[in-house]
């Protein structure tokens, strides 16, 4: 799917214009000009249309007239997993997007998609990261004691409507 922006001129008295590739907002920000026949020389780029984590993605990236190619070229590049890399990573855990922009899979950050803690938990226990546990004794498991502990060190959110467990390294 494709990407729709705008570039919104802070000068009052000139037209924004849409724009899906760096070429197009290249092109057309050199064409813009004011009322009075002046050039444009700075926009505020907005996301209008595309995929949520794309959105996501750009909210996270501080997305700017500086870096909209950059942006436009992380989407077309990186798959889902690095997005929520980098949006965890910078939006998140307070990396700076120098640190993450090259490779995002670069920082110690675990994501988990599951819905609560006490699935975390859960899949902890299934994993064995608690060892193995008679089955006589897996009845009498505290799930949300574990679930508890982990929120000392994991948090949740929400990107693109699918909830995330993660834990900045």
């Amino acid at each position: 799917m494709t990407i729709t922006l705008h570039a919104q001129p802070y000068d009052i008295s000139a037209s924004g214009f849409y724009f899906e590739t760096a070429e197009q907002y290249e092109t057309k920000a050199a064409k813009t000009v004011n009322a009075f026949g002046q050039r444009v020389e700075e926009f505020e780029i907005q996301f209008i249309d595309g995929e949520d984590i794309d959105c996501a993605l750009a909210k996270a990236w501080g997305l700017n007239q500086a870096n909209v190619a950059a942006y436009l070229e992380a989407v077309d590049a990186w798959d889902d997993e690095e997005k929520r890399h980098y949006i965890i990573a910078v939006g998140e855990c307070g990396y700076a997007h120098d640190d993450v922009a090259d490779d995002p899979h670069s920082l110690d950050i675990d994501i988990y998609a599951v819905e609560t803690l006490r699935e975390l938990a859960e899949q902890f226990v299934d994993d064995g990261l608690f060892g193995d546990i008679p089955a006589s004794l897996q009845f009498y498991i505290d799930y949300d004691a574990i679930a508890r502990d982990l929120g000392m060190d994991y948090a949740e959110t929400t990107i693109a409507g699918e909830r995330l467990i993660y834990r900045c390294g």
